[in-house]
């Protein structure tokens, strides 16, 4: 008989074997492994925005629903200009859990301009006496851009006010932001895209004060799931990572749930204690305490 004949019959033998002696099949062990909690664990969102393009599409109502209705509990707010983000806090607490960022932008141009411009730092002392913002950005910066003197008052402002910084960044860009304060807490917005796992792991090794978000990021899964290298990084440093939609346009809003549901997907892969940290858990080690709300599943 044929060796590929035999093959299912050999299989199924085996499969009763581990079955008698207690054991389980590799297929079986990998479920098993699988993580179902993540499938209705709660979900901080900790790069959301609600920018002027969306409010006719995406109403309020229809925003704080979408939440609901995908257990995100907890929401980094920001918004371009700040309203969205006014709205967001006066609607939105204690379910979602709103942590509020203050971001340098009025209009999309500024994206290119805000760190030689010095009407930001106006922007950020006349938005700051709100009382509620508990960091500045998203803000967008790359290479020695970062060396510019409106980038130094804001990190100092963000020091003095102990903010944390929201920087869509390269390498150099970070870096330089924690030259001006090696004590900056500071969420890398999409984790670089593309930066090897490795270098994610020496940023994280050198700079204690930096939290890496995951919105956009590439290489964390593969044909099989999470890659070996990015369980290995998630292993290393459960407690440094975020997750994101990055609601940037309309399409990204439409596309929520599939968003949140592919986090859910991957984190299932994880230890369950990683995956709640990953998920919630190092947002309210970050901004919390956490309303009661958040924290009952």
């Amino acid at each position: 008989m044929p060796l590929a004949s035999l093959r299912p019959r050999l299989a199924a033998l085996v499969g009763i074997a581990l079955l008698a002696t207690g054991l389980t099949s590799p297929a079986q062990a990998q479920d098993r492994a699988r993580n179902p909690a993540a499938k209705t664990m709660p979900i901080f969102d900790a790069h959301l925005h609600y920018n002027w393009e969306p409010t006719a599409h995406f109403p309020l109502d229809k925003v704080l629903k979408t939440f609901a209705d995908n257990n995100v509990r907890g929401i980094l707010a920001t918004s371009r200009p700040n309203a969205g983000t006014h709205a967001l806090v006066s609607a939105g607490q204690p379910k979602p859990w709103v942590v509020p960022f203050l971001r340098p932008y009025r209009i999309r141009a500024d994206i290119g301009t805000w760190y030689g411009d010095r009407q930001t730092m106006k922007l950020i002392e006349e938005e700051f006496p709100r009382g509620y913002y508990k960091g500045i950005g998203e803000f967008h910066l790359h290479g020695f851009a970062a060396k510019s003197d409106v980038v130094r008052d804001v990190v100092l402002f963000a020091r003095k006010h102990k903010l944390m910084l929201h920087a869509h960044s390269d390498v150099v860009a970070i870096e330089e932001l924690f030259a001006v304060d090696p004590q900056a807490r500071i969420i890398w917005a999409h984790t670089g895209f593309t930066e090897p796992a490795d270098k994610v792991a020496e940023m994280l090794q050198r700079y204690p004060g930096l939290t890496a978000e995951l919105s956009y990021r590439g290489g964390i899964t593969g044909a099989g799931g999470v890659t070996a290298e990015w369980k290995r990084l998630f292993d290393r440093f459960p407690d440094r990572f975020l997750l994101g939609s990055d609601t940037w346009i309309n399409e990204r809003w439409d596309d929520y749930p599939n968003i949140i549901g592919q986090y859910r997907e991957w984190l299932a892969d994880l230890p369950p204690a990683v995956a709640e940290q990953i998920a919630w858990k190092n947002a309210e080690r970050l901004f919390g305490p956490a309303p009661e709300a958040v924290t009952k599943p």
